[in-house]
Order: C-alpha cells, then structure tokens, then sequence
C-alpha cells in the first residue's frame, strides 16, 4: 500500500501524518478540484466548513488539504483555519462556570465543549472573512490556550476545521449561511477515543488524568459531535486503517 508522508504544524506542535495515496487521488485532488471551480465562479471568499468529533484527524486533514493544494497545477490555493483560537482564555476558563444539562459545571472540567467557545466572537469573525483579510486566532496546545491574532487569514479558499461547525444547535447552526460548502468526518468512538487520551499525554497529563478527562469530558463531545449535526455536502467514514470512505 502506497502513502503520502507530510510534515505538518497543528496548534503548535510538529505532526507527522500518512495518507493512502489511493485516497488523495480518488477523494482529497477531485475534491480541489469541486472547491476551485466553485470559487472561479464565486465573488468574493469560499468559505468551507470541516467538521468532526474531536480525534477524527480534521484539523491535519485540513492542513493537509491546504498543503496539496500548492502542489496542484491550476487549483485555488487554500488556506486552512480552525475554531479553537476561539475558546474563552483560560484566565477566563478558571473562573467561569457553564450549565449543561441544567447543572452549572467548571469550564476547565468541559473544556472543548462548545459552551467554552466565544460564539459571538467566531461569528462575527466569520461574517468579516467573507470579503476582508482578518486577523484570526489559534489555539496553542504548547501554552494549552488562545493566541489572538496569531495568522492573517488572506487566501480565496479557506477550509475553517472545528468540532462543532456542524452542530444542529442554537447559534451554532446560525453559522451555515456563511458557509458554501461543508465536509463532515465521522468515525467510531472506540477509535478516536486513544487519539485524543494520547493528545492530552502529548500535552504534559499524565496517563490517569488523561483517561479522567476523556471520561468526563472528550468522551462527551464525541457523542454529542457525531449525533447532533446538521447534513454536509460532503461526508467521509475515517476507517480503523485510516482509510477514507466517501459517504456522500
């Protein structure tokens, strides 16, 4: 089996990620191809929305997308974004409390939910970038928080990667009318469960507390981002060999 090998920086750290070179010829170049003749006939940015449960690889998938795009003769190059630069600060984090479920609970106990995101922020970043170069934010899983105005966002296709872009939920669906094309990612949960237990390791947890925040947290997150969301243009199955499968 043939792979592509990239080198990639996701949120401050180096990654090193393969992808089956049968599935960037068949899936990841046509799909180049659909957003570059999208934009020939927009005005104006195309924007796309990448979305999946944390763990499923959407922001090096993102990454990735980006980078091939360079290499294509005549494709649109595209620049790739995610959400995270949005979450609260953690000073803010550390003295706030969300509800979920009707109980108030530490945002440090649920970070990555989508109650620990400046909403109100995000969207309005979103509506600027559809004719305007803008500032964004990144999130530094290194100083584990936001970084503002980290990259100017400057590109004629912009992929913007993030868990809850999708998400049928009040204000967060609000987001798709800026959105011309939207990929979604589903998996397993047994799958991404590891992924993301070995994320906070990376991260300086140590292993116990690691599989707590899962439990706690990320577990919940996965459930909530594979079943309430809204249809894509665009679905891939991330398989358990890191195939791609095209759902629709």
């Amino acid at each position: 089996m043939s792979y592509i090998n990239v080198e990639l920086n996701i949120n401050g750290l180096d990654v090193h990620a393969r992808y089956f070179r049968e599935d960037v010829e068949k899936l990841f170049l046509p799909l180049l191809k659909t957003l570059s003749d999208m934009k020939m006939k927009k005005q104006g940015r195309l924007i796309v929305f990448l979305a999946a449960p944390p763990g499923a690889g959407k922001s090096t998938l993102s990454a990735f997308l980006a980078q091939l795009s360079e290499t294509v003769e005549d494709a649109v190059n595209i620049q790739s974004i995610g959400i995270d630069g949005f979450h609260f600060p953690q000073a803010y984090i550390e003295k706030h409390s969300v509800t979920i479920d009707g109980k108030a609970v530490p945002m440090r106990n649920v970070k990555g939910s989508p109650e620990t995101y400046d909403l109100r922020k995000l969207t309005d970043s979103i509506k600027q970038l559809q004719d305007n170069d803008v500032k964004w934010p990144i999130y530094d899983r290194k100083l584990h928080d936001v970084v503002q105005d980290a990259i100017m966002v400057q590109e004629d296709i912009v992929i913007i990667e993030g868990n809850w872009l999708l998400l049928d939920e009040p204000g967060w669906r609000e987001l798709m009318p800026f959105c011309d094309y939207s990929i979604f990612v589903t998996t397993e949960e047994s799958m991404v469960r590891e992924r993301l237990i070995q994320r906070k390791i990376s991260g300086g947890l140590d292993p116990e507390k690691a599989a707590a925040f899962y439990n706690q947290s990320d577990s919940i997150n996965v459930v909530r981002a594979l079943k309430n969301r809204l249809i894509s243009d665009w679905e891939l199955a991330l398989a358990k060999d890191e195939r791609y499968v095209k759902r629709s």
